[in-house]
């Protein structure tokens, strides 16, 4: 989840007549269908999703499908700092599978598991953002994330847990309770970082840290980006913060990825302060 821009399909919407604009509204109308629509648009070479509205829930470069296209994706990824050999990472929400693909060509000797309610999501990734089938490392599963990361055979096999859950509404994610991220600090490995997409500027945004601090040895904040996302970093036990050895982790990954690993200790050092 991320900003606003017209898709293809609410933008015609609009054009339709009475009742189009709610449509096309970054907050829709009361009726909730079990799913939303999926549909795309496309702009200078990006392809977007959405839900039916105008809000961003992902995107990929066409030409640099497994490139992540947009900053606060990238931000997501700063438990790289502190793991640099993970064995498991799980996204929970999968968009359009860029933190998915990412993991899965970056971390070859990892497992990867992406937890998907919406069957739709799964295929349009598969048929138009190049997410590749499952395999002995990958597994996309249609599952309510809720029901993934309460299961027992879960606690304490995730090295690296990405939270992205948003649907069409943009009300915050779907999942922010205390049980929740009790539920998800009780997934990871004794050293296990969560990641978390949130709106700063919106009532769910103190709602979720404080759930999540209630949960989590430690919780950090990066600053916001485009239109108000802010990635949390959750630990299940506080890190050492040694910045000189994290600025120089931050050259180590920008050499092998280009991600600008530089900004996040930046980030994580003015919230430290």
């Amino acid at each position: 989840m991320l900003i606003r821009r017209k898709s293809i399909e609410a933008q015609a919407n609009r054009k339709e007549g009475p009742g189009s604009k709610a449509a096309g509204s970054s907050k829709p109308a009361a009726r909730k269908p079990k799913f939303a629509p999926v549909t795309l648009s496309e702009q200078d070479g990006v392809r977007f999703l959405h839900f039916g509205t105008e809000w961003v829930q992902g995107a990929m470069r066409i030409r640099k499908p497994d490139w992540l296209e947009l900053e606060y994706a990238q931000q997501m990824m700063a438990w790289m700092l502190f793991i640099d050999q993970p064995r498991h990472i799980v996204q929970l929400g999968l968009g359009t599978g860029a933190l998915t693909k990412f993991s899965y060509r970056q971390f070859p000797d990892a497992q990867i598991t992406a937890v998907e309610l919406n069957p739709s999501v799964i295929a349009i990734c598969e048929s138009m953002f190049k997410l590749p089938p499952n395999d002995e490392r990958l597994s996309v599963i249609e599952m309510d994330a809720m029901d993934y990361i309460t299961d027992p055979g879960v606690a304490g096999t995730i090295d690296a847990l990405q939270v992205d859950l948003y649907d069409a509404t943009a009300r915050g994610p779907v999942l922010d309770t205390p049980e929740f991220y009790q539920a998800c600090a009780a997934s990871l490995a004794e050293d296990g970082i969560m990641t978390v997409n949130l709106f700063g500027d919106h009532p769910s945004y103190a709602k979720n840290l404080k759930a999540m601090r209630f949960a989590f040895d430690s919780v950090l904040c990066l600053p916001e980006v485009h239109e108000g996302n802010v990635i949390a970093l959750a630990f299940k036990r506080a890190p050492a913060l040694d910045f000189a050895w994290l600025y120089e982790r931050a050259v180590e990954i920008k050499e092998s990825t280009k991600l600008p690993a530089k900004s996040w200790v930046n980030g994580l050092r003015a919230a430290a302060s």
